[in-house]
C-alpha cells in the first residue's frame, strides 16, 4: 500500500523542498545551493562563519527526518525536490570560506562538483545509506570535499 502523498503545507514537505525551491522545473539541487548563499552569508556576518557548520547540524538533523517522510511518503528513494541536503552540504562549504562574493562563489562552484559527480565516498553514501539519512548523508560528504579543496587553495595561494 502505498501512503498518500504529504500535503503542501506539511513541515516535512515545507523542509524537503526548502519551502518550494525545489519544486523549480530545472536545476532544484543547484537552486537549493544558490539560495543557501544569502541565509549563509547572513548567519555568518552576525555570528562567525564557524557557526555556518552548526547551522548545517540544524539542517541535517531536520532534513534527515523531513527528508526520509517525503521520500516514504513519494514512494521514492531519493526524490528530485528534496533539497534540504543541498542546503546543509553548501552551508558546510560556506563554513571555510570569508564573507566575500568571490570566495562564496568558489564554494557553491565546488560544493555543485562535488555533489553532481560524486567521488567516493560521496557516491557511497548515496548508494549504501537508506531513507533520510542516505539522502542528507552524501551531500554534507560532497560539502566536505568543497571545505578540503577551498583550504588547499587557501594554503597554496597565502
Amino acid at each position: 500500500m502505498i501512503a498518500a502523498r504529504l500535503p503542501t503545507w506539511h513541515p516535512a514537505n515545507l523542509i524537503a523542498t526548502w519551502f518550494g525551491i525545489g519544486r523549480l522545473p530545472v536545476a532544484p539541487g543547484t537552486w537549493g545551493s544558490a539560495v543557501t548563499l544569502p541565509m549563509g552569508w547572513i548567519v555568518a556576518s552576525w555570528v562567525g562563519p564557524i557557526w555556518l557548520f552548526a547551522a548545517a547540524a540544524l539542517v541535517f538533523v531536520v532534513g534527515w527526518w523531513a527528508a526520509g517522510v517525503y521520500a516514504h511518503r513519494n514512494d521514492t528513494e531519493d526524490p528530485g525536490e528534496v533539497v534540504v541536503d543541498e542546503v546543509a552540504g553548501q552551508l558546510v562549504a560556506l563554513a571555510v570560506v570569508p564573507i566575500d562574493p568571490a570566495y562564496y562563489a568558489a564554494a557553491f562552484v565546488l560544493f555543485r562538483i562535488a555533489d553532481i559527480w560524486k567521488p567516493w565516498p560521496v557516491s557511497f553514501a548515496e548508494r549504501r545509506l537508506g531513507g533520510g539519512l542516505g539522502i542528507m548523508a552524501d551531500d554534507i560528504v560532497a560539502g566536505g570535499y568543497a571545505v578540503i579543496v577551498l583550504l588547499a587553495a587557501k594554503e597554496v595561494l597565502t
